[in-house]
């Protein structure tokens, strides 16, 4: 693994970072164009590995996505930094998985010392934006987007307010942002504000490279949307229908969030998902019209497993296909996620890739199409090679690490370990799994395999972000002094 102690504080890499850029005025290494390609990543909320149709999804709609991936390369073993919302986008923003972040809960917060992708792509002279969910710091904080790299920014601040698809208001910048026909009706559709914006991004910077970061908040519960979605849905499915606890405690599937009630929550539920792929089309089509389609790469993934959340079944899709587990799982049913990446002339359309990669190798890959530095001592490893069909070129993993609360898992290789309860039995026991052999992971081969279990167990504990606090590391992997 990468010495964290070789780690630059966030000046000095934003010093060397300006040098790096004035000397490689175009992209350098393995990416040659003469002009650096645009960035656009796409963030789906709790979208399941099955719920597209390019992943084996049969009921739900989603030509875009679908036709994305017959573009481009769809990923069978790309990880998300973890199963909940927050601890995962920082992985992605900073690149490092949730072992060397401050915490690996839902309180995350992006610190002056952090440094971010946007910030490593803002020196390498691109025009940064980001739109929809953030979820890394509150106002007033260090930790919004303003103040980590990005020139603009709307949307929910923090995961907890973006449960709701029509919110009195957001943020715009660091300033509030009010949606007047939602003050006492629900009228306006958030996410159609996220569109609109992004939209608007591209092409204000159509002149100049971009980076784009989309972070829909669909399909998160709650569950709704406009009747145009649900409507070629309703009808379709056998219902189950929703009903919300009206008192005593709030929704029985998400402690905490009280989710109205919903009458046809499979139709809604595939309603919005139609959505959003329709308006990734709207992006599409805005790519080809500006002329930018072969200059721009584009990602798209989903922040952690699907949910269970506000009458969303899961089962009924099969949204999680054949993975084991859904959100707030370290199962890979809460961890793997969908992952495709269009770049055409560059990435062979309908490849495959099965590089094992997760969320924090997103901030080494974007600085290499960019002909920026990533910093020292980040967790990542640029995948741009495998995109390319360059195998030869591709570093490894030694092993991917997740952590949250007390449940921690690790791959390596083929291997996967899950360990619940790390807290209170450090020694185990541990399961263990045979990705290869059983991609659902139903047995447990930790008694037939000990000494595997115990080189995994190995990993857990060095890995751990108990372990590198007590070692003396802060929030970006940094020692204190």
């Amino acid at each position: 693994m990468i010495n964290k102690t070789t780690t630059m504080d966030r000046r000095s890499f934003l010093a060397s970072a300006a040098l790096a850029a004035v000397v490689a005025a175009a992209p350098r290494g393995i990416v040659s164009a003469q002009r650096k390609p645009n960035i656009i990543y796409i963030l789906a909320d709790d979208l399941g590995w099955g719920d597209l149709g390019c992943y084996g999804q049969k009921e739900i709609k989603t030509p875009v996505l679908d036709r994305m991936a017959a573009e481009g390369m769809r990923f069978f073993n790309h990880y998300s930094g973890s199963t909940v919302c927050a601890p995962c986008r920082a992985t992605l923003m900073t690149g490092r998985h949730t072992g060397n972040l401050r915490t690996t809960g839902q309180g995350q917060s992006l610190l002056p010392e952090d440094v971010t992708v946007a910030e490593v792509l803002k020196e390498a002279g691109y025009a940064t934006g980001v739109f929809g969910k953030w979820g890394l710091g509150q106002a007033g904080s260090e930790g919004v987007p303003n103040k980590q790299g990005f020139d603009e920014w709307f949307g929910f601040l923090h995961q907890g307010k973006a449960h709701f698809y029509y919110p009195p208001a957001v943020w715009e910048n660091e300033r509030e942002f009010p949606i007047p026909g939602n003050a006492e009706e629900k009228k306006e559709y958030i996410h159609d504000y996220f569109t609109d914006r992004a939209l608007k991004f591209i092409r204000d910077k159509k002149n100049t490279p971009f980076f784009l970061y989309y972070a829909s908040t669909i399909p998160h519960a709650e569950l709704a949307a406009p009747e145009e979605s649900i409507a070629p849905y309703r009808g379709k499915f056998v219902e189950r229908p929703y009903e919300a606890v009206k008192s005593g405690s709030p929704d029985p599937h998400n402690p905490g969030f009280g989710y109205g009630s919903q009458p046809e929550p499979r139709a809604v539920f595939a309603g919005m998902v139609t959505r959003l792929d329709s308006d990734i089309g709207k992006i599409f089509a805005l790519l080809k019209e500006l002329d930018l389609d072969e200059d721009t790469i584009v990602f798209f993934g989903s922040d952690n497993g699907t949910h269970k959340e506000g009458g969303h079944d899961p089962a009924y899709f099969d949204s999680n296909g054949p993975l084991r587990g859904i959100k707030r799982d370290l199962y890979d049913g809460g961890i793997r996620t969908p992952f495709i990446v269009r770049w055409p002339g560059k990435i062979q359309a309908g490849s495959t890739n099965d590089h094992v990669s997760a969320f924090w190798d997103f901030l080494p890959t974007a600085a290499e199409l960019s002909g920026g530095a990533a910093p020292g001592g980040i967790d990542g490893i640029s995948y741009l090679p495998s995109m390319l069909g360059r195998m030869d070129q591709q570093r490894r993993h030694e092993y991917l690490y997740w952590e949250m609360g007390n449940k921690q898992a690790a791959r390596k290789g083929k291997w996967k370990a899950v360990h619940y309860e790390f807290n209170k039995h450090p020694d185990g026991p541990i399961e263990l799994f045979d990705l290869d052999k059983d991609i659902g992971e139903t047995t447990d081969l930790a008694a037939r395999f000990p000494e595997v279990a115990q080189e995994m167990l190995d990993i857990l504990r060095k890995a751990s972000n108990v372990n590198s606090k007590a070692n003396g590391y802060t929030a970006s992997g940094r020692q204190r002094r």
